[in-house]
């Protein structure tokens, strides 16, 4: 039997901890940074751990 895949998407958007939780970086980083102030800007610069909601799902795709 094949190996399973991993999407290769969801590997870039996701990296998984030690524990095992799944964090991914934050929208609103990619353009209109001018009119951010830098408190904005350095908090959405941070990644966040992934909603437990969207988890089962990411996990599915990441073959875990």
């Amino acid at each position: 039997m094949p190996k399973m895949k991993t999407n290769s998407a969801a590997s870039k958007r996701v990296r998984v901890t030690g524990k095992g939780k799944l964090m991914h970086v934050g929208s609103g980083m990619r353009h209109n940074l001018e009119h951010k102030s830098a408190r904005k800007r350095r908090a959405l610069s941070a990644d966040e751990v992934m909603a437990p909601n969207q988890v089962k799902r990411m996990k599915n795709l990441l073959g875990m």
